[in-house]
């Protein structure tokens, strides 16, 4: 039976090398047929029985020969990462389980028991895909490495069933099987791209062809034609067939063109019935293929992409078409619609919508998805690319299941790992923002927690930190540190109704930023007592480690932080070694808390820092081992040369000798010292002050023993040159540097990560590293060998167990030489939770990526403080000032309190002595500027001399360089002596060019000087004219100034000053008005084309040539090659000129030209067959030429026509707008007089209705009805003439309603001069109704004209469109006649490229004819459209995105905007009440007649206010008589008071007199009657006078208050008030001046 394998297997290997053998002979990869290629030999079957051995072929780990490392050190235990990122990682075998790749090894994972089996590659180098046969019996995978395998395993078995040889160079990328399992394709990655089809029972190659130039995503048989295939890939899919041809069978592609739509990366397709394919595109909308063109594109309505991003996969599923997005979604279309699509118009889209949707979820990115029945339903598995597994039910029911997440795992890279030192957990973080624990004993995941960056370092706080072992410190991208901790929630207290369920909880301790950009490394100091984080922002920051982490400090290092190492308990002093990117090295020792002033800033810069930076030494190396090669070859050559020699002595032979040339030895490569430094990768302490290195790039292949220096204090780290003092090469990886370094416990084992993804164990004997000790090591491929750098290897605390991470995602644990069953004993302790953890509050974290670090913090808080301080001083500078000021101001009043002959005058002026000395200072800092600048000066003077003599030089060679025109020839003759020569003509001088150039340049010169001259002499006049005019007011005020008028000077210059604030206001407005209306034209239109691009267009179209037929239908002629009879007259005189010269020239160098009158003959004879030919043409064209003239004068006679209308138009357009300005000014003519009417009326006049009327009757209302009916139509939108309609209805209505009045009469008291200004500005009005009217009759006449002329010019158009037609017509059928005619052209066989099964065909007629030029410059344009084809999508992808963030920064502009007018409308009607504008009231703000009128009222008023002071003086005077007279008439009621209290008391005691004396005593008393009436007279005479004085007060009170009603009416528009003029005034009470109505105060007499 072996013997039966060996020969199949030998049988198939030949069979496959025969087939290479023949693929490369033939070309187009045809397949001869088997009779052709072994007619004899009989084809030997493989057996469907036979299998390979598993343990045969699977690749092992690799032990150094002789070496004792057993084989089985390490034992992959699980994997728990997860490959997401790769395409198509997901297959299902059954219904329970899953099947994908890990780095080198294909897991089965079983979903109910979660138990997974592995499949390591034969050869090490990794997988590069897997797919499944469709009776899912069978798995092929495709693997990696140099001349890779494919295998097809058998299911469930899992043995080896075929392999598959010789099918690509590198690598496989995708493969499948087809609908009938009988062949299956492969296509390889770079160099080849190779697309095979394999007969694959009989591990045959049927056919293989390259697929493309670049990368190639899939390949896939079509299901209902076999014999075709469809590849896709970077911008291209490429369609396949298997056709039989009488050479065997071939394989055919045909490309896809993309035509007007942009090229897009195709990831996902499927192949229809009808043979058409329907692919994805990268903007997420579908293309339908059919014969390699696209059909149409179809979207989603309101051109919606179908999906939001790339299409990654699309499946035929029950006629129905699912399409899988990167967004999350998966949609379901209807397959009748999309097969038939259509597109319907020029845009090639077409709008459907899917009939179902699914949304996944949020952050899900779907890149696959396989579907296997369960339990008869279908049910689907999906591959997340943002680290998860789906499960989901497609089935669009009511019963439809959500959504389930069978796994989540890390996306992408995994950047830091660490392993619990108490118990078997471990801690991984990533970019993917996610930080998870996982118990490795029981291979699950126990928790994650998400943050908002992603993860870059992380830790586990050691014993000493944390006893329980739970405390995790990890650093992320954004610069922050997170001090998280583990703990067993069912060991907090249980509250009523909940239970803990949960095995592991994760709560964030702390969270503080330390750095500014991503965190690389992370370090607790061995006692615990500080933790150092390093970071990409070249800073190392140290915190003390306690309850809250506090900062200590932080130092810069010179260069982006690779990795933090705290020196061993072993090393006396604890120290820090830093190392970093850019190929240093540096030890600090560990800081102490609470010795750092962190006052002003945490940057420490007292701490003592060693240096070393790493000096390239490999290059050294190397020389030195060519050397002593060479060395020991000489002496071997040396050794053996004398052997020889004795042998021949002893043969008794005699030697010559003869001198041997020494071969030349090549020259010894230089030194080579790389540019940029090497990055250094990892490192660790071997001895205080000393430390190993493992480098990348051109370093890589050595572990370098360094030491630090004792004399760093003297030198500058940047310009060291430190080199290693020990070397230990490293076997294989010069271009596989070891990333990652680690130790067990005992130091005993060394791991170390390589590049490509592979784990090395290096056996220390004497725990130290040696050449010897780094010879022997176990080797195991494990990640992904392209992208599966390992990132972390950490060894469980008890040395049980090995973890790794990669770049590829996965995670995978291994055995250290320990039995599986010891293992069923262990189990993970999670700690248990802090005391009082459920009480404390949830931690604040930091999720601004934005926020300021802890430096930056303080660097605010140390400004703000600086600032303060720096306030606080300038307050009181500014306290100075004021004191100063205020002081100055008091010295002020003082000097103008002095008499006139002893004040100082305002002019101050600086010492004198102080300036001489500031511009001694100045000159002498220019002189010793000078003199530092002298050499340089002279330097770059002298280079410019050169230069200009130079260039002289260059310009008089270039005019003079023939300084003649001709010289002189002498032609001698043949056959005579008879010889005649030419003139020697010489150029023109050089004075005659300077000559001629000089003037002009001369006078542009002057002309420049004159004008530059005038604009000073006018800048200097308008800034003189200005001063001398102010200083003759000045002059001209303070002569006639005098006390009264002060006041009325003072307000001429504040109306002065605010016409010209107005005047400054209204130029502001109107220049930012300018400004916004230049910025709208600028702006482009939607449709806008750049002229660049549009000339560019234009131009490339013009020269990039015509390469049509001419007997092509849609030819055109080009206008350069339009022929008539005098072109073709023109032709043929030059050609019979050519020949006559051709003659004469070979008659006259007959002799000396014999070799070539063949050629001559040729020329000749081509001459004359073009003679004819052009001849021929020459009779077309004269038969044509008249209609030709026809045509062509029809089309100038249109063209001058349209010229001359176009003229008419753009003249009756510039009358129009004359017309408009002219209306516009009439308009505003008309709003400012009656703007004048209202101003002369004021405010409250009764007569300002009738006045109204008077001012807007009508005279000609015929004509203004007229003049309102043209204006309507004329303008109908018009703001003015609306207005203008409103006032003439408000005059009919009001004419209607009243009666009808005289409007020749002034009324009675009414103004007289105001009714005349009335009956004024009614005239005027009239008057501009009138020139109104006409011109808006010119206007409607001009329009009229416009418009028939309009009309002519498009019928002109539309004739000039159709005799160009008509032309161009003709013109294509005259060169149809001309293509009619035959033309020779003879040819040299060599130039005949046209063959027929390697022969010349007896018939050209299908041939072209090609100038070499003409073709090499088309080859080269194929490759320069392509070229530029890709630049200008480029292009447009940036334009693209430019268009976007434009559009997005346009919005948020408009909302922004909105946002501001919406905060100033609320602040408007905050402060006004309502929405004022500003422009409507500063341009109303200011009125010239209204502030004129003011500072008439103004003199008056002060006219007024001279006789208001004496008015004032007699009311004071008597005020004063009034009030004396009241105190005496208050003494008078006193005593009058006191009498009658007397005369009460007198009367009470009459009466008991009266009741006590009896009868004569009750007559009446005369004396008392007599008295009382005296008193009662004199009380009346008192009040009498008292009401008159009352009386006369009210009535001096009353004109005095008259008067300051009146002053406050007249200028209550101006907002003027007068103020008193003494301070008497000012004192008066208010009670003294009654308000008088202003209806009382117009009809009363004039005061005096």
């Amino acid at each position: 039976m072996a013997e039966e394998l060996e020969e199949e297997v030998e049988q198939v290997e030949s069979d496959t090398e025969n087939i290479e053998g023949d693929l490369e002979e033939q070309d187009n990869n045809e397949v001869p047929s088997e009779a052709q290629k072994r007619p004899e030999e009989v084809e030997k079957k493989i057996s469907d029985t036979f299998f390979y051995n598993y343990e045969d072929i699977y690749s092992r780990p690799f032990v150094t020969e002789d070496s004792g490392i057993p084989i089985n050190l390490l034992t992959l235990k699980h994997s728990f990462g997860y490959d997401c990122t790769r395409s198509v990682n997901l297959l299902l075998m059954d219904s329970q389980t899953l099947m994908y790749i890990a780095g080198n090894q294909v897991v089965l994972l079983d979903l109910k028991t979660k138990s997974q089996n592995y499949l390591r590659s034969s050869s090490g180098g990794g997988i590069g895909f897997i797919t499944v046969h469709p009776t899912k019996q069978y798995f092929a995978v495709g693997e990696k490495g140099k001349k890779p395998n494919l295998i097809i395993y058998d299911y469930p078995s899992l043995r080896p069933y075929r392999i598959l040889r010789g099918g690509t160079e590198e690598a496989y990328v995708f493969g499948d099987f087809n609908n009938a399992g009988t062949l299956l394709a492969s296509v390889g990655s770079s160099p080849d791209y190779m697309l095979t089809i394999w007969d694959w029972k009989q591990e045959k190659i049927v056919l293989r062809s390259k697929a493309f130039s670049q990368d190639v995503y899939k390949v896939t048989f079509s299901a209902d034609n076999e014999e075709q295939l469809t590849t896709s890939g970077a911008g291209h899919i490429k369609f396949w067939k298997m056709a039989l041809t009488f050479t065997g069978l071939k394989l055919q592609g045909a490309l896809g063109r993309f035509g007007k739509t942009a090229v897009t990366d195709i990831i996902g397709y499927v192949e229809l019935p009808d043979g058409k394919v329907i692919s994805g595109t990268e903007w997420g909308n579908l293309l339908l293929w059919e014969g390699g063109l696209i059909k149409v594109e179809l979207c989603r309505a309101g051109h919606k992409p179908c999906h939001s991003g790339p299409i990654s996969q699309l499946v035929l599923d029950e006629g129905e078409l699912v399409t899988v997005g990167k967004d999350g979604f998966i949609r379901v279309w209807n397959f009748e619609t999309i097969d038939a699509a259509d597109s319907v118009d020029d845009t090639g889209l077409l709008e459907v919508e899917p009939m179902n949707e699914l949304h996944v979820g949020r952050n899900v990115s779907l890149s696959f998805m396989s579907k296997v029945h369960d339990c008869g339903q279908p049910v689907w598995y999906a591959q997340d690319t943002n680290g998860a597994i789906w499960k989901l039910d497609l089935t669009f029911s009511n019963m439809t299941h959500d959504p389930e997440c069978l796994f989540t795992f890390h996306s992408g890279r995994i950047e830091a790992m660490s392993v619990s030192p108490t118990t078997y957990l471990m801690a991984t973080t990533a970019l993917d923002r996610s930080v998870r624990i996982y118990d490795f004993i029981s291979n699950s995941q126990l928790i994650e927690i998400k943050f908002k960056q992603g993860g870059t370092a992380l830790t586990w706080a050691p014993r000493v930190v944390n006893p329980k072992g739970g405390l995790i410190a990890a650093g992320f991208e954004d610069g922050v540190v997170r001090i998280i901790e583990v703990y067993d929630p069912k060991g907090l207290p249980v509250l009523a109704g909940q239970t803990n369920t949960e095995n592991a909880e994760i709560n964030l301790k702390q969270a503080f930023k330390p750095h500014a950009t991503a965190v690389t490394a992370l370090a607790y100091e061995r006692n615990g007592d500080v933790l150092a984080t390093g970071s990409k922002d070249k800073t190392v920051f140290f915190f003390a480690v306690e309850d809250e982490y506090e900062p200590i400090g932080f130092i810069c290092v010179p260069g982006p932080v690779q990795a933090l190492q705290w020196s061993p308990p072993s090393h006396v002093t604890s120290t820090l070694l830093i190392l970093c990117e850019n190929g240093f090295a540096l030890q600090v020792p560990a800081p102490l808390p609470g010795e750092q002033d962190t006052v002003s800033t945490y940057q420490i810069k007292t701490l003592p820092t060693q240096y070393f930076h790493f000096y390239s030494i490999k290059s050294r190396m190397k020389l030195e081992e060519e050397i002593a090669l060479r060395e020991k070859k000489k002496q071997e050559k040396e050794k053996a040369k004398l052997e020889w020699i004795k042998q021949q002595q002893e043969m008794g032979k005699e030697l010559e000798e003869e001198p041997e040339e020494e071969p030349k030895e090549e020259p010894l490569p230089p030194l080579y010292i790389p540019e940029e430094p090497s990055p250094i990768l990892c490192g660790f302490y071997s001895a205080p002050g000393k430390f190993w290195l493992s480098l990348g790039g051109y370093d890589s292949g050595f572990l370098y023993h360094c030491e630090f220096s004792s004399n760093d204090h003297q030198d500058d780290p940047e310009n060291r040159q430190d080199e290693p003092f020990e070397v230990i090469p490293i076997e294989d990886t010069d271009n596989n540097p070891i990333h990652q370094i680690s130790f067990c416990t005992s130091r005993l084992l060394m791991f170390c990560g390589m590049q490509n993804g592979a784990l090395r164990v290096y056996p220390l004997q004497d725990k130290d590293l040696s050449v010897n000790a780094l010879k022997e090591y176990w080797s195991f491929n494990i990640h992904d060998n392209d992208y599966g750098q390992i990132q972390g290897i950490c060894s469980s605390y008890d040395d049980r167990f090995l973890i790794t991470c990669g770049g590829d995602g996965n995670i995978f644990t291994f055995d250290i030489l320990s039995p599986e069953d010891v293992h069923k004993e262990l189990k993970a302790k999670i700690p248990s939770p802090r005391s009082g953890l459920e009480k404390e509050r949830a931690t604040e974290d930091i999720e601004d990526p934005n926020a300021y670090n802890i430096e930056e913090v303080k660097q605010k808080k140390e400004y703000q403080r600086i600032l303060k301080e720096a306030e606080e001083k300038k307050q009181k500078k500014r306290e100075e000032l004021i004191a100063l000021r205020h002081e100055f101001l008091f010295l002020l009043q003082k000097n103008q309190e002095l008499p006139k002959h002893m004040q100082l005058h305002r002019e101050y002026e600086m010492d004198h002595r102080i300036l001489e000395e500031l511009d001694r200072q100045t000159a002498q800092k220019i002189q010793l500027v000078q003199k530092e600048l002298a050499w340089e000066h002279e330097e770059h003077l002298i280079g410019l001399q050169k230069l200009q003599n130079q260039w002289f030089c260059l310009i008089w060679l270039f005019r003079f360089r023939d300084s003649l025109e001709f010289d002189s020839v002498v032609v001698h003759a043949i056959q005579s002596n008879h010889q005649i020569s030419t003139y020697r003509l010489l150029a023109m001088s050089e004075k005659y060019y300077q000559d001629k150039e000089r003037p002009s340049w001369k006078r542009t010169v002057l002309k420049q000087a004159w004008k530059q001259a005038e604009k000073r002499e006018i800048v200097k006049e308008t800034r003189r004219t200005p001063v001398f005019e102010a200083e003759a007011e000045k002059l001209k005020t303070s002569a006639v100034r005098k006390s009264a008028t002060r006041y009325i000077e003072s307000k001429h210059e504040h109306i002065r000053r605010v016409v010209e604030k107005y005047d400054k206001v209204k130029a502001k407005i109107m220049k930012r008005k300018a400004e916004w209306d230049e910025l709208y034209k600028s702006k482009p239109s939607d449709d806008y084309e750049n002229p660049k691009d549009a000339e560019d267009i234009r131009e490339a179209q013009e020269n990039m040539g015509c390469y049509k037929l001419k007997t092509a239908a849609n030819y055109r002629v080009p206008e350069h090659k339009r022929m008539n009879t005098e072109k073709k007259v023109m032709q043929l005189t030059s050609l019979e000129v050519l020949i006559n010269a051709l003659v004469i020239n070979f008659d006259a160098e007959l002799r000396f030209l014999r070799h070539k009158k063949l050629k001559l003959d040729v020329q000749m004879k081509i001459a004359d067959l073009r003679h004819i030919t052009w001849y021929e043409e020459l009779l077309i064209l004269k038969n044509l030429e008249k209609h030709e003239n026809l045509f062509q004068g029809r089309v100038n006679t249109l063209t001058r026509e349209q010229e001359a209308m176009q003229s008419k138009l753009n003249s009756y357009l510039a009358q129009m707008e004359d017309r408009k300005c002219e209306i516009v000014k009439l308009q505003e003519c008309e709003k400012a007089l009656y703007a004048n009417f209202q101003a002369s009326l004021g405010e409250n006049n009764e007569f300002a209705h009738f006045l109204t009327k008077v001012l807007k009757k009508k005279i000609k209302c015929v004509e203004k009805k007229e003049v309102e009916r043209e204006a309507d139509e004329e303008d109908e939108n018009e703001e003015e003439n609306n207005e203008e309609s409103s006032l003439g209805t408000d005059e009919e209505n009001s004419g209607s309603e009243d009666e009808v009045f005289d409007d020749s009469v002034c009324p009675k008291n009414c103004n007289e001069t105001l009714f005349q200004n009335t009956i004024r500005l009614r005239q005027n009005r009239l008057d501009i109704e009138k020139a109104l009217t006409e011109e808006k009759k010119v206007a409607a006449n001009l329009r009229k004209k416009y418009n028939a002329l309009a009309k002519k010019v498009k019928v002109v158009e539309t004739s000039l469109d159709t005799a160009e037609r008509e032309l161009e017509t003709f013109q294509r059928e005259k060169q149809q006649r001309l293509n009619e005619l035959y033309v020779v052209v003879p040819l040299k066989l060599h130039q005949v490229e046209y063959l027929v099964n390697g022969e010349m065909p007896s018939d050209f007629s299908q041939a072209l004819v090609f100038t070499n030029q003409s073709l090499e410059h088309l080859q080269k344009r194929i490759v320069d459209l392509h070229n530029e084809k890709i630049m200008q999508r480029e292009i447009y992808k940036k334009a693209q995105e430019q268009h976007k963030r434009l559009v997005q920064d346009k919005k948020e502009m408009e909302i922004k905007i909105l946002r501001l007018e919406e905060k100033c409308n609320q602040l408007i009607v905050k402060k006004f009440g309502r929405l004022v504008d500003f422009e409507a009231v500063q341009a109303h703000s200011v009125n010239i007649r209204v502030e004129e009128l003011e500072v008439q009222i103004m003199e008056k008023e002060y006219v007024h206010s001279q006789e208001l002071k004496e008015w004032e003086g007699r009311i004071l005077d008597l005020q004063q008589q009034l009030m004396k007279l009241t105190k005496e008439n208050t003494s008078k009621l006193q005593q009058l008071n006191s009498f009658c209290l007397e005369k009460q008391q007198l009367e009470t005691k009459l009466d008991s007199l009266e009741n006590d004396l009896g009868a004569e005593f009750q007559g009446i008393r005369t004396t008392d009657i007599k008295e009382k009436a005296k008193l009662e007279s004199r009380l009346k005479h008192t009040a009498r006078d008292t009401a008159l004085l009352r009386e006369e007060i009210n009535l001096l009170s009353r004109r005095d208050r008259c008067l300051r009603e009146l002053a406050f009416l007249s200028r209550k528009d101006g907002c003027l008030f007068l103020q008193p003029s003494s301070p008497q005034d000012s004192q008066t009470p208010t009670e003294s001046f009654p308000v008088i109505r202003s209806e009382k105060l117009s009809n009363s007499p004039a005061l005096p």
